[in-house]
Order: C-alpha cells, then sequence, then structure tokens
C-alpha cells in the first residue's frame, strides 16, 4: 500500500503545508511567507512570525487537503516539523498536528527540520544512498554524507553565520530589501566580481569547516571606505560589492565541496536549502561536481526553499523505519542531525542547534 502523508512546516518564517505520497508524487503544496511582515525590520522578527504561524497554518493545512482532493481519513499519517529552529514557531506547528492526529486517529511523526532537506532528492529524483549533501541555508550550512533516513554524518559546517544569513546582512548594510539572498543576486549581475579585494575564510584551513562572519565584515569596511572618501554609494558600488560578496562565498563553498567529496567518495552530490537558489552558486557545485565524476542534483526551486512536501516525505522514510510520536512530542530549538559529531563552534550553552 503507497502511504499518504500530511507535512506540516512551521520553523522560520514559511507556513507550508502539503500532501505527499510514498511513490514521490507531491499531491499539493502550499507555502505562506511572510517576507511582508518582516520587510521592515532587517530580518524575521521570532514573535511575528509565532503569531503568523499561528493564524495561517490550519489555512494552510486546509488548502494542501483541498488542493490533493483528499481529506483527513484518506491520510495515513501526519508528519510534522519538530526542530530546529525558531521555537514560536515549531511549537505552532507541532501543537496543530498533534491536534490533527489526536482528532482523526492518524499516527504523528516529528521530523528534523534539516533532515527534510538532506532527503529531498530522494522525493525528487528516487536516488539511493549514500550520497552527499550540502545543505545550505539562512540558519544553517553543513555537510552530510547520507547513509539512511536516519543516518547522517557531518563532514564540516559553519563555525559562525550560515551563508543565507551572511546575504541577509550584507543586503542589509548596502540598503538593499529583504530578503537578502534574491536581492543580492540579482544587484550581482550587473557588477565586477574582482573589483574588490574580498577574504575567502578558512580556505587556508584543512578540513570542510568554513566561516562567512569575516567576508560580511570586510563587505562592511569596504563600503565605509567608499562613504568616508565618496560620501555614499554609486549604483555600480553596490553590485560590484555584491558580486565580488556572491564570487567569495561560491568559491569558499565550492573548494569545501571538492574537499568533502575527496573525503568521502560518493556517486552523487546534492544540495538543498534557501542558498541552493543562487545560480552562481549552483554553477560552481555542478562544476566540482563534475570534476569528480559525480552527478549533481539540486532540487527545483520551490523545493529548496523551506517547504513541507520535504516534511512529509522525511515523516515516510521515518515511518517506515517504524517511527511513532506521541502526544508528548516536544517542539526543538535545537537538534542536531550528527548526534554523534562535536559541537560546532558557537554552539551556546543549550548545544548544538544543528
Amino acid at each position: 500500500m503507497t502511504l499518504t502523508f500530511l507535512g506540516i512546516e512551521s520553523s522560520c518564517d514559511d507556513t507550508a503545508a502539503a500532501v505527499v505520497c510514498g511513490d514521490r508524487r507531491i499531491l499539493s503544496s502550499v507555502v505562506a511567507g511572510q517576507t511582508a511582515l518582516h520587510a521592515d525590520y532587517g530580518g524575521v522578527v521570532p514573535e511575528i512570525a509565532a503569531r503568523a504561524h499561528a493564524e495561517k497554518l490550519d489555512l494552510c493545512v486546509e488548502a494542501a487537503l483541498g488542493e490533493s482532493g483528499l481529506t483527513l481519513r484518506d491520510i495515513d499519517g501526519i508528519a510534522v516539523t519538530a526542530g530546529p529552529g525558531l521555537i514560536g514557531g515549531v511549537m505552532s506547528g507541532v501543537m496543530l498536528a498533534k491536534g490533527l492526529a489526536a482528532g482523526a486517529g492518524l499516527p504523528l511523526v516529528g521530523v528534523n527540520h534539516l533532515a527534510g532537506h538532506a532527503l529531498t532528492p530522494r522525493l525528487t529524483d528516487g536516488i539511493g544512498y549514500p550520497y552527499l549533501m550540502l545543505l545550505v541555508s539562512g540558519g544553517h550550512c553543513q555537510f552530510l554524507r547520507v547513509d539512511g533516513p536516519d543516518g547522517f554524518t557531518r563532514l564540516g559546517g559553519t563555525i559562525d553565520d550560515a551563508p543565507g544569513e551572511a546575504f541577509d546582512k550584507v543586503a542589509k548594510l548596502l540598503g538593499l530589501p529583504q530578503p537578502g539572498g534574491p536581492a543580492v543576486e540579482a544587484e550581482a549581475r550587473d557588477g565586477d566580481p574582482k573589483r574588490f579585494t574580498l577574504p575567502r575564510p578558512l580556505l587556508d584551513r584543512a578540513g570542510c569547516d568554513m566561516s562567512f562572519s569575516g567576508l560580511k565584515t570586510a563587505v562592511l569596511r569596504a563600503r565605509d571606505d567608499l562613504v568616508a572618501t565618496q560620501g555614499g554609494l554609486t549604483h555600480q558600488d553596490r553590485a560590484d560589492l555584491c558580486a565580488g560578496f556572491q564570487a567569495a562565498v561560491a568559491d569558499v563553498l565550492a573548494e569545501k565541496t571538492r574537499r568533502a567529496l575527496s573525503a568521502q567518495p560518493v556517486p552523487v552530490l546534492a544540495v538543498a536549502g534557501g542558498v541552493a537558489a543562487n545560480g552562481a552558486i549552483r554553477a560552481a557545485l555542478e562544476a566540482v561536481a563534475a570534476e569528480a565524476g559525480a552527478r549533481f542534483l539540486a532540487p527545483p526551486l520551490k523545493l529548496c526553499t523551506d517547504n513541507a512536501a520535504m516534511i512529509a516525505w522525511a515523516g515516510i522514510e521515518a515511518f517506515r523505519l517504524g517511527q511513532r510520536d506521541g502526544m508528548d512530542l516536544a517542539a526543538r530549538p535545537r537538534w542536531p542531525l550528527d548526534q554523534k559529531a562535536t559541537p560546532m563552534l558557537g554552539a551556546g550553552k543549550r548545544g548544538a542547534k544543528a
């Protein structure tokens, strides 16, 4: 029998619901974004995000079921993001999923949001294990060897800012709108990536760990130098800074990916997360995969960013392994995929986030 799951996602600023089948059919995928709500703040405000999730979650579920042509009676289980993420949003999703599961008498599966991203190539392309996943988003950046639905080995990750976070901060300091990734990429199309000498952090250090905080600071200093000498930024200044920043991020990700493929030769390199939508970064990673003789996979753009289809699929994979969660399922702001790996620097007193 083919399983059909309802997925619910609310870990950051996208409220999402989807219906997915075990034969990899996505029957519906609904995403309600919050960009307009956070536009004046230069980033996601957790309290605003949590309230928006509480208002939109049931509407998204209703829309997803409607688009699929199914009702809860046709669903075999409910998968929900249980972490990591902004705790208010995660709690909103978990509580809704519990209510639906209890009311409809359906199994409940709590999903790690990062596992959703990491397993997306299984949903979109049906690839087998193992494969190398570069998860690169606004809150996370890490290399994972994926050996199964619950088999993740972290090869390296960022020790400070995630690339998406750095894109957002660079956009803010250059006066560009949020979200920063698309804004910086659009501006960079008219820029000269070689005009400014920007660092490629940690390329002189062995391994696959990354750092993007210093790169962001270098852009800030270059901007301040221009403002001090000419009284402001021209359009070309902004475009050149964006192009240089984007090229530096792409260079770092490409070299670290090259090292990861060398350390773990696998037939497939997959990339997921919001930053995977960046065309320059995709092209750099695709070239590295070709060098290593690996197949390159990047999900469709709508499945790169946060969505519930990936959560439903991860729930199906976990369900097949026997995972079932009860009404004591807890929302977790921090939840590393690789439980055995040493926490990344800056993990804080509460432990590693991812």
